[in-house]
């Protein structure tokens, strides 16, 4: 399977989203879609043997919709010119029409009003009451209003419709209505019935309507602003170093490899390592950290943070789509594209509110007609259900709320994959924590060597060879805390043959043509070999929180090594936070129980898994939800993806493995616990805009129709007017909107 995400025109209304969602799932070949109207963005899952994207871009198009690749950002500018630039045209062309329709539609309303109140008012010119000007005024307003009458009529071809369907049914009819009274005025006289015309009540609704797509249109611009302030953070050049000289070149022009500099204030043009000088700096826009980091040769730098001491050089790693800000555009881009699981209520009715919404106009009529012979009344209720009722305000309630939470995760680092973790965030019950890389630094240093043998006979400095070279081999933090012991006290290291990393429990290989065996008390104990020489050493290690690892050659134990491995400033800190949540905090490690618990009393945590297996701290996890529980297990390293997997909600630590940031849901960039309790946070204040706004768009329609039906009239002789509709209509979705933009003031709050 493959996946593309294509950039969706000439949707008007959550109706229009199902109708391209079903053009796309009918493709042969096609296996998910979901498209998401607040975004307009399709994400498409097809086998690439069956179909392509040119075919999935044909059926939306002959559903009346266009589409195209949403092609990879260029972070070299702010955003895509062209897109910009269609963007403004669009603005500027609405922009033109709501002025133009809004003029008219004042003028038709000043001249009506002797007609709506009855009254002579003297200063309204006699001509401004004439059926004819109003007319005639009336014209150019639909012409602002043709894309309603132009997307219905296409929604009919294809036999669907949408919201343009319902303003152009609305409007239509009370301009066609209008026309018999303005042409066959002696018929209307001849029954006894005033020759009345609607001529305003169309002019308004459709002047209310595009001021409202106005406002729709800017609010929507405005929920992408994460988006556009992650590429804009992107350097336009990068100051070369080559044969000595320095060449400033576009960023595009980077490749692999190249020697780059940077001087004080600069941005840093892409990823890469430090290869000369020292200097600090600011990753908050990366990792939401404020304190400026220390960076030195060996050290990581990531593109688009912002130097601010020294000037240093550094060898480029990764250029383009594969740099970290490339690749957290990309989540937050696939993020916003997805959909919520609460979005399904939403999606089922809209999928048959149209049609519902035309037969109960059609209804309310009938009986109106048919109860008073009133055609007026009858005409203004229908007008009024028609323009009242639109599933816009359902549509955007969502995806909206959801592009802002995802954004506002990226700018406090936390990458969230997709809706439905962002929305199960909010029920977690229990957080599960790896220790090594998680709660603790995740840099292990040897703190105690012990031999059986003793020191002074060059016998240490021998096992400690065979151990690091064997241990050279391995990526697990406590290896490469063995392997940096080697190298600090200048041992060198010998190759190695049949090298085995036993999962949980440690590495054998042959090295010097010696069996070397590195690894866990209960490793050794399998093996049958005995450790009783350094027992008391290893409880001692143990008491002091200390991981106790055992070396064995040929069969025999030989020395015991300790490692120590600070926790995290600010862990305990964030395990307090999470407990004063309600959340129930379980530390899992494959370390000793007496380690394991020595740090858990550090950090406040009562519930510790110790001992615990790679491939059992997936179980582990399972046990957990078969108790009824929603599980997160924040991890970072390759032994905890399969947990992460396992859990409702995986975290990864954005500081570790590849591996498990691409098992997991949730991504914290700065490694920092405390990115658990702000994304949790997060979610509750997204879940509860989300209910807030279907709760407003539901209680609308809800409301709003029996009114726009006359439900009122018996009891008060109060009818809508279809001009109210309209504006109510126009209004409910920015409402909705505004209120999702609400959370673009989201702040993580301290908990004490």
């Amino acid at each position: 399977m493959e996946n593309t995400t294509l950039k969706l025109r000439g949707m008007s209304c959550a109706s229009c989203a199902r109708s391209v969602e079903k053009a796309i799932s009918s493709v042969i070949g096609v296996n998910e879609c979901i498209v998401n109207f607040g975004a307009e963005l399709a994400t498409v899952k097809y086998d690439p043997r069956k179909t392509d994207v040119t075919t999935i871009q044909e059926a939306v198009e002959k559903a009346g919709y266009s589409a195209r690749p949403l092609q990879e950002q260029n972070l070299t500018s702010d955003e895509d010119e062209a897109e910009k630039h269609r963007e403004s045209r669009e603005t500027r062309e609405l922009t033109r029409k709501v002025f133009i329709s809004g003029i008219f539609s004042a003028v038709i309303v000043i001249g009506s009003i002797p007609m709506m109140t009855g009254l002579n008012v003297p200063f309204i010119p006699m001509w401004l009451h004439n059926p004819w000007v109003q007319l005639v005024l009336t014209i150019p307003i639909f012409w602002c209003g043709s894309s309603f009458t132009s997307n219905a009529w296409k929604a009919l071809k294809r036999h669907a419709a949408t919201m343009d369907t319902l303003v152009a049914l609305g409007t239509s009819t009370a301009f066609i209505y209008s026309l018999f009274p303005t042409f066959f005025p002696s018929l209307f006289v001849a029954q006894g019935l005033k020759p009345d015309v609607y001529y305003e009540a169309s002019s308004v609704i459709i002047a209310l309507i595009l001021l409202g797509k106005l406002l729709e249109s800017r609010a929507k611009r405005q929920t992408g602003e994460a988006i556009r302030s992650l590429i804009g953070l992107q350097a336009k050049t990068a100051r070369l170093i080559r044969n000595g000289q320095e060449i400033d070149i576009p960023i595009e022009s980077v490749q692999i490899g190249d020697v780059i500099l940077v001087r004080p204030g600069e941005k840093i043009p892409v990823d890469g390592e430090v290869v000369d000088g020292t200097s600090t700096i600011d990753e908050s826009m990366v990792t939401g950290e404020s304190v400026a980091v220390k960076k030195q040769p060996g050290d990581e730098v990531i593109g688009a943070t912002i130097n601010k001491t020294g000037s240093f050089k550094f060898q480029t790693t990764r250029v383009g789509k594969d740099t970290v800000i490339a690749q957290i555009v990309q989540l937050v881009q696939q993020a916003q594209g997805s959909k919520a699981p609460i979005q399904k209520l939403a999606d089922q009715v809209t999928g048959f509110f149209v049609p519902v919404v035309i037969a109960i106009a059609l209804l309310t009529f009938i009986i109106w007609f048919n109860i008073t012979g009133n055609l007026t009344l009858a005409l203004i209720t229908t007008v009024g259900v028609l323009i009242i009722a639109c599933p816009c305000a359902l549509g955007l309630a969502t995806p909206t709320s959801v592009m802002v939470g995802t954004g506002k995760g990226a700018e406090n680092g936390i990458l969230i994959k997709g809706a439905d973790s962002l929305e199960l965030a909010h029920k977690i019950k229990t957080i599960v924590l790896d220790k090594t890389g998680t709660i603790t630094q995740g840099k292990p240093t040897v703190t105690d060597f012990v031999t059986v043998n003793g020191t002074g006979n060059g016998n240490e400095i021998k096992l400690l060879q065979l151990a690091a070279s064997v241990e050279r081999n391995s990526e697990h933090p406590l290896a490469e805390a063995v392997v940096r012991y080697a190298q600090t006290q200048e041992v060198g290291l010998v190759d190695v043959k049949e090298f085995e990393a036993v999962a949980g429990s440690g590495v054998q290989s042959i090295a010097d043509n010696h069996l070397v065996q590195v690894g866990t008390q209960r490793w050794m104990s399998e093996l049958s070999v005995n450790t009783q020489a350094l027992e008391k050493q290893k409880e001692r290690l143990e008491y002091l929180g200390k991981t106790a690892i055992y070396i064995a050659i040929d069969g025999r134990i030989e020395g015991l090594m300790g490692i120590s491995d600070a926790v995290k400033p600010t862990s305990a800190q964030a395990v307090k936070a999470l407990q004063k949540m309600g959340l129930e905090v379980v530390m899992l490690t494959g370390d000793n129980r007496r380690t394991a618990e020595s740090i858990a009393q550090e950090v406040g945590i009562k519930r510790v898994r110790a001992e615990v297996r790679p491939d059992q701290k997936a179980a582990t996890v399972k046990e957990l939800q078969r108790e009824g529980k929603i599980v997160a297990m924040v991890g970072d390293g390759i032994n905890d993806a399969p947990a992460l997997a396992q859990a409702d909600v995986g975290i990864a630590i954005g500081t570790g493995t590849d591996v498990a940031i691409a098992a997991s849901d949730i991504t914290l960039i700065s490694g920092d616990l405390q990115g658990v309790v702000t994304a949790i946070q997060l979610s509750h204040a997204t879940i509860r805009n989300i209910r807030q706004n279907l709760f407003f768009a539901f209680i609308y329609n809800i409301a709003g129709i029996p009114i726009a039906a006359g439900i009122l009239f018996p009891f008060f002789g109060w009818l809508l007017n279809p001009i109210v509709a309209g504006g109510a209509m126009a209004f409910s979705s920015v409402s909705v909107l505004t209120n999702a933009l609400r959370l673009r003031n989201f702040r993580p709050k301290a908990i004490v």
